[in-house]
């Protein structure tokens, strides 16, 4: 039989996690010679010792829970044996407390990538189409596809063409409270990094996000001044939006919309096109930090390795963002110390007001966080979901947040706190509109996730899933688990393979097989 493996957090917890393929069976005496009393699947938690009735039971060194009846040792400690804690309240939390020693600056990494005339760097070189409303997404699809097929062969340099498709634009209280998150999401989205500076949009015309609202005047640059019409806004030259309106009298059946958009758009295609890769410090990078289909060996494996990865951008002169709101909520009292100062602590705890109170007006709270696949991993609940996932953002001093939708003020570096929803879709969604140009995404139990605006690096939490899906998964960090590598060897491989993906040497399993899913734009206003 192969050795009983399993894994200790923190010499204050007591339960441990099954890392062997398949669980253990019962009556397997572990290496410390206690006997297992229950089958245990692989990731979940075996008691250490007997646990008393309304004890807690700890991992990572917090209580994760409270027994809901005695727990003997050697027993399967799983979601239905605990009682959910309550979450921390927001007040009297830990300022600024934590003063991690100074590192040295990691210097010498560069990537190729394409520098736009903001200041910001693309990872790659893709043409977008901004939509204003669902109601034009079968036109612009088609309008993208001939695009493909007809033009881009022209542009070798290019390297996609997407529709900015969603869900959002009529039909919604737009002026409602919570309904400036959407818009601005989307505005700043079409300000991606990877788009080069091109904003073009396609419109019905009778929507309630017309152009104009959704790119006011002053929202971007003109990328050419001898290519695309200006205009004076308060002395100061802006691109005059460039849009296709599908209800414009000149259109005269499907077709004549669909040849408006190509003709449109191949004066976009020219300029970027004509743009190069060149080679930019790793301080350009922008990257994005996720995990979903988490599973109990995530906060092991993948989001330490993540979070030691995190530190070397960060030495480096990179951003890196982390996320997900109700995966974070449980550790804000970690988030707070952690944070640069007062004014960034308090920028935390108003967020995660915000989302309580969000969470609330829908009679939810952060427990409807996990998902079934989550519990068949082994994480019992968000409190220890969420302390494996909080690891992602490595040790170093948080020095900013973003509100949902919001972008990247120009020079603002070093790892950032973006609230979002923990949803994979919204998440990156927002990501991509603080001006991500790069995504990390790791995975315990497995998902195709990817973004056509982004490359995403999936990193596999288990060495089994990144066996089973090796065509699907980057980087296997279950070899930490398998005592075939360090934490710090993992981070290093992923912080390698980001500047290689990030110039284009190499492309993600996501961007092989065209795997991308859908932007899902946050929405906590009414529909009407």
């Amino acid at each position: 039989m192969t050795q009983p493996l399993t894994i200790t957090m923190h010499p204050g917890d007591n339960v441990a996690i099954v890392a062997n393929d398949g669980g253990l069976p019962a009556g397997t005496v572990l290496t410390t010679g206690l006997l297992l009393r229950d089958k245990v699947p692989q990731g979940h938690k075996v008691a250490l010792e007997d646990i008393t009735a309304d004890a807690p039971v700890r991992r990572y060194n917090v209580t994760i829970g409270h027994a809901l009846k005695a727990i003997a040792a050697g027993s399967w400690v799983h979601e239905r044996l605990l009682k959910l804690p309550a979450a921390r309240e927001l007040t009297g939390l830990p300022v600024a407390t934590v003063r991690p020693a100074p590192q040295a600056p990691l210097e010498g990494f560069t990537f190729e990538g394409y520098r736009n005339a903001d200041g910001s760097v693309g990872t790659r070189n893709i043409f977008a189409i901004t939509t204003t409303v669902q109601c034009v997404a079968g036109v612009v699809d088609f309008a993208v596809q001939r695009i493909k097929a007809e033009l881009l062969p022209r542009f070798p340099n290019v390297d996609d063409v997407v529709g900015l498709e969603h869900t959002y634009g009529c039909g919604v209280a737009i002026d409602a409270p919570g309904a400036e998150i959407p818009i601005r999401t989307l505005r700043n989205i079409s300000l991606n990094p990877n788009f080069g500076g091109e904003v073009m949009v396609v419109s019905l015309g009778c929507e309630k996000l017309q152009p104009e609202r959704l790119m006011p005047p002053g929202s971007f640059a003109i990328v050419d001044e001898r290519s695309v019409a200006g205009r004076l806004e308060g002395g100061v030259q802006t691109a005059a939006l460039d849009v296709v309106c599908l209800q414009a009298e000149q259109h005269v059946g499907f077709m004549s919309m669909v040849e408006s958009i190509l003709a449109q758009a191949e004066p976009h295609l020219v300029r970027l096109n004509a743009r190069t890769r060149t080679a930019v410090p790793a301080s350009e990078l922008v990257v994005g930090v996720q995990c979903g289909g988490s599973d109990a060996f995530s906060g092991v494996t993948a989001n330490p390795a993540v979070g030691f990865c995190t530190d070397l951008l960060v030495r480096a002169g990179a951003t890196v963002m982390f996320s997900e709101t109700t995966e974070v909520r449980d550790g804000i009292d970690q988030l707070t110390s952690r944070a640069a100062n007062a004014e960034v602590a308090n920028a935390m705890i108003r967020e995660m007001a915000w989302y309580d109170a969000y969470l609330g007006r829908g009679q939810a709270d952060r427990s409807a966080n996990t998902t079934p696949g989550n519990k068949a991993g082994g994480l019992s609940n968000i409190v220890e979901k969420a302390m494996g996932s909080i690891v992602k953002s490595g040790s170093a001093p948080i020095s900013g947040v973003l509100s949902p939708g919001e972008k990247l003020k120009p020079g603002q570096r070093g790892l950032i706190y973006a609230a979002t929803p923990a949803s994979d879709f919204i998440c990156g969604t927002l990501q991509l509109a603080a001006g991500m140009n790069l995504h990390v995404f790791t995975t315990g139990r497995g998902t195709p996730y990817g973004l056509a605006a982004c490359p995403v690096i999936k990193v596999a939490t288990r060495s089994d899933l990144a066996r089973r899906w090796h065509d699907l998964m980057d980087v296997n960090a279950g070899r930490i688990a398998d005592g075939a590598a360090s934490i710090e060897d993992v981070g290093w491989d992923l912080f390698r393979l980001m500047l290689d993906v990030a110039s284009g040497r190499k492309k993600t399993w996501a961007e092989h097989w065209k795997l991308h899913n859908a932007l899902v734009l946050f929405n906590p206003a009414p529909v009407t």
